[in-house]
């Protein structure tokens, strides 16, 4: 029986009736035709397949794993097999109260991933010997990208130089992927990307070489030595990136003590799963000075109210998609959760461990090196770590190749007279037998005679992760209460609702969630053959289906690994179909005021005049502005991005107008894809009038945020579109007129693909649009209940919200000397995350509830809300002090609660249980209110002394 639908979707039968009766409506349909346009609704049934129970599901997905084929793979290229410990994928990986937190933006209900985090940043920054580094990226080839823009905006040898672009150099010695990666990121911003032989590359003034990356150790495992480089590039006024191994930082002298400017990499080895591509955690570190430009998310150390240590997200405001159209990049998601899992790997292994497996993964690979040789095969390098190239006849690569399939192990062909073998932690002394074999030396040689350093001459004499974190929890048992401790000053949907407009914060569930980390789909290479993850095949096969019929589009790309990559995806494919028809010089994007920062962020980077178009009072696209802009720019309007429903909550009744004018004057249309929760089943953005359309399935369909990350971005386009969709150099993906690769794995983080597909498989047609419409009856019933007491500021044509609502809070700073803030931090102590705060309005909160929260979970937040603002009454009759009461104070600490002093003019039971339910289920914030004017003013942001505590 398909009963998966009544478990996802909160609120039974009688309460569905008893919330309808409270908005003054009779049935679901009736809500829905009140709230979607007349002219826009879907009234057919999405052609998706029958729902399943959770045990078909479970079946279904045991068959599609078994069509995966585990081979060993020596294939490298920045992605490694390696061990979860189990007490990690337990309790971190598999555990929702590690899962299901929301990005770190109320730091007093967010310690704990912020101290795992500062951790992360303390391991790439130690590792690689620069200073700072930020909270994760998406993967390495998006890190290399963001670092040429970085350099782009920092090198010298551009500063006194108006002319765009400049040129950015790479090593022809950097993995593929990340080279393509890097090209699709300069193209739209005119910088020109030369490939090639770093180490004898002419500097002269005229080249106008802004930057350079190389990569360290080598795409076919060379260690070179990159200081003359270095030396050459700054001589001219260019500055170095350097992608690396953290794994063998632990080892060979780091990019900082080089004279590299910025590493960057992947943290996928520190127990991370393959996952055929991701989601892994990528890094960025450089130097202090220019902790300003850094993209990403950094995090820092502050005090509390009660001058305790407290982290938070350091430089909040300058977050790039905040800066929108003035930002130089548009990255707002990171890899929360995957950095929570590789800093606790360091944590758990030490400095001594890492270093120990390093060698052993080294020593293993100069064994081998050592055996080859002794039988006449040739091994190209004298110096690396974990790869070499073994160089012969195309006749001898053909017949390694044949001989490693016999025996399921994947080498990778370098060219074709060149292999590359890339060992890892999970490689064996059997396993060097037989790659002695399939490559023709039989004997080999005894383990462990290979050369004890075949790193020497690079050798690291710097230390690294000598805080006592990394040097205390090695036992399973410290571990464990170390990670609990940590969980424990979170607040995730274990415990209540997170009611935050546009993300989405619905149920992420079990069954969902359990088969990505089963090793049929967590060990896949990226770029093994196709023929071995034909499960896979079938999963992108039928989750692209699904998604193109929901969205009433003609394809749909996998590829970009988080919405802000779907954004700037989707725009790559509108200039690359204007280029195709000699169109190119259309460069101008439209933008409501109320859109996402990352629009903005977004159109900036796909090399686009942004031009802000006005929302009128009621929240809408003003459109006569948007006529006149269509009109003024009408021969070199590229776009326009439309939020739908719109960021205010309402589902705009002249969309298909708004569309309209874009196509007569050439535009395209590109939907943003946010509140996609509010369409499904009810309408369809192919239908409305977009070209493209972006999907988050961390808020639609239900991957979780993970802490701020993971989060998948595929973007579904109309039919003349679809021959652009993103390719990529190593997998055979894409259109025929593809642009470049988005993402450096050919289907961005494909295992958690696995979880969405589940989603639709479990809930079906019918299942998914109950979901919309019960999603749209929360945020009304939520509406309707808060109106009293909090205005509404939009509302649609006919009295209703969208799946979102924007209450006003505004008026209470005037009333009682109140912020929005200071709201956000009372709902703590009534055991709430707050809404999404000041966006896009400021001063106002926006709930969305979703439709798996149950009426009483809504009841119980709405009174938590109502007894707030009874507590503000309170201050404006002057019952309660202005600046000395329950909201200026919170939250409320069980240490502040239990001081011998209390000086407040209120009791501390009122502060802690202002409300019954609270004395049965009380969450306690793990912090005061946090010094974030401080935490700015004095910067750090690696792990503090431990004397910090006292």
């Amino acid at each position: 029986m398909a009963d998966f639908p009544a478990r996802h979707i909160g609120p039974d039968e009688t309460d569905e009736a008893a919330m309808l009766r409270a908005i003054g409506v009779g049935t679901l349909d009736e809500l829905a035709a009140e709230t979607v346009p007349t002219d826009i609704r879907f009234e057919g049934v999405l052609d998706l397949p029958a729902p399943v129970s959770e045990a078909e599901v479970l079946a279904e997905l045991r068959a599609l794993a078994a069509e995966n084929e585990i081979w060993k793979s020596f294939i490298g290229l920045g992605y490694s097999d390696c061990v979860t410990p189990p007490v990690i994928q337990r309790n971190i990986l598999e555990n929702p109260g590690w899962y299901t937190a929301y990005t770190p933006y109320q730091p007093e209900i967010s310690q704990g991933r912020l101290e795992a985090l500062i951790n992360y940043q303390t391991m790439v920054a130690d590792l690689t010997g620069l200073p700072i580094a930020n909270a994760s990226l998406l993967d390495e080839g998006t890190a290399a990208a963001e670092a040429m823009h970085m350099l782009h905006a920092l090198a010298p040898a551009l500063e006194k130089d108006d002319a765009p672009g400049g040129t950015f150099l790479i090593s022809d010695t950097v993995h593929p992927q990340t080279i393509e990666v890097v090209r699709t990121r300069a193209k739209p911003l005119g910088i020109e990307v030369w490939v090639g032989d770093a180490t004898s590359f002419d500097f002269s003034p005229g080249q106008r070489v802004f930057g350079v990356l190389v990569q360290y150790p080598a795409t076919d495992g060379a260690l070179p030595d990159w200081r003359d480089l270095c030396k050459r590039a700054h001589d001219a006024g260019a500055l170095v990136a350097m992608a690396t191994d953290l794994l063998a930082l632990t080892l060979i002298t780091p990019p900082g003590e080089i004279g590299a400017d910025v590493a960057i990499g992947s943290a996928q080895r520190f127990g991370v799963p393959l996952g055929y591509g991701g989601p892994h955690a990528a890094f960025l570190a450089t130097r202090s000075e220019w902790v300003r430009k850094l993209p990403g998310r950094l995090i820092g150390v502050s005090q509390d109210a009660h001058g305790h240590v407290a982290y938070r997200m350091a430089l909040q405001t300058r977050e790039q998609h905040i800066r929108r159209e003035k930002a130089t990049s548009n990255i707002c998601t990171a890899q929360v959760l995957l950095a929570v899992i590789a800093g606790m790997y360091a944590v758990y292994h030490g400095p001594k461990g890492l270093r120990a497996i390093a060698e052993r993964i080294g020593r293993l690979t100069g064994t081998l090196a050592l055996g080859l040789e002794k039988a006449g095969i040739r091994v190209k390098h004298r110096r690396f770590f974990d790869t070499i190239r073994v160089d012969g006849s195309a006749a001898d690569v053909e017949r390694w190749h044949k001989a490693a399939a016999e025996r399921r192990f994947n080498l990778r062909r370098l060219s074709n007279t060149a292999v590359t073998i890339s060992l890892d932690e999970t490689t064996t002394e059997t396993d060097l037998k037989s790659l002695w074999k399939i490559l023709g030396a039989e004997t080999g040689v005894a383990t462990g005679t290979g050369p004890d350093v075949p790193w020497a001459g690079s050798e690291r004499t710097t230390p690294y992760l000598t805080h006592p974190v990394f040097n205390t929890h090695h036992s399973e048992t410290e571990m464990l209460r170390y990670m609990r401790r940590l969980e424990a000053k979170d607040l995730s949907l274990t415990h209540s609702m997170i009611p935050l407009g546009s993300c989405t914060m619905k149920l992420n569930a079990t069954v969902e969630m359990m088969p990505v980390t089963w090793p049929e789909w967590g060990r896949l290479h990226p770029f093994a053959p196709a023929a071995q993850a034909e499960g896979y095949r079938e999963i992108f096969t039928s989750l692209e289906k699904m998604l193109s019929v929901i969205t009433g589009f003609a394809a749909t790309s996998l590829q970009p690994n988080a919405g802000s990559q779907g954004e700037y995806a989707g725009l790559l494919v509108i200039r690359a179909f204007h280029e195709s028809r000699g169109q190119g010089h259309r460069d101008v994007c439209l933008i409501p005021s109320s859109a996402h920062g990352t629009n903005p962020a977004s159109a900036v980077m796909a090399g686009y005049r942004v031009v802000v178009v006005a929302c009128d009072d009621g929240g809408n696209v003003d459109l006569a502005d948007l006529e006149a802009k269509a009109a003024q720019h009408k021969d070199a309007l590229a776009a326009l991005m439309v939020t739908y429903p719109s960021t205010h909550g309402v589902f705009e009744a002249e969309i298909r107008r708004i569309c309209r004018i874009i196509h007569d004057h050439g535009g395209q249309v590109y939907m943003d894809g946010a509140n996609l929760n509010a369409q499904v089943g009810l309408c369809r953005p192919g239908d409305i009038g977009a070209d493209v359309c972006h999907i988050n399935l961390h808020k639609t369909f239900c991957i979780p945020h993970g802490g701020g990350g993971p989060g998948m971005g595929p973007i579904s386009v109309a039919a003349h579109l679809a021959p652009f969709l993103p390719r990529h150099p190593l997998v055979q993906v894409g259109g025929d007129q593809a642009i470049g690769a988005v993402s450096a794995a050919p289907w961005g983080s494909a295992s958690i693909l696995l979880i969405s597909w589940t989603y639709i498989r479990l809930m079906g047609a019918e299942g998914l649009k109950r979901a919309t419409q019960v999603a749209i009856l929360n945020a009304n019933y939520v509406a309707k209940r808060l109106e009293p007491h909090y205005p509404v500021v939009y509302r649609g044509a006919r009295g209703r919200v969208a799946h979102e609502c924007i209450v006003d809070a505004r008026p209470l700073k005037k009333l009682a000397g109140i912020e929005v803030d200071d709201v956000a931090k009372r709902l703590m102590d009534y055991g709430f995350h707050a809404p999404t705060m000041s966006f896009p309005i400021p001063g106002t909160l926006m709930i969305e509830p979703t439709e798996s929260e149950s009426k009483a979970e809504l009841d119980r937040f709405c009174e938590a809300m109502i007894a707030i603002r009874a507590e503000i009454t309170e201050i404006e009759a002057g019952k309660m002090s202005r600046e000395d009461n329950l909201l200026k104070n919170a939250p409320h600490t069980a240490g502040a609660l239990l001081a011998a002093e209390w000086t407040h003019p209120y009791p501390r039971d009122r502060a802690a249980f202002p409300l019954p339910y609270l004395r049965g289920a009380k969450y306690w914030p793990a912090v005061g209110r946090l010094n974030n004017v401080l935490g700015d003013r004095k910067l750090f942001c690696t792990c503090p002394d431990v004397s910090e505590y006292a």
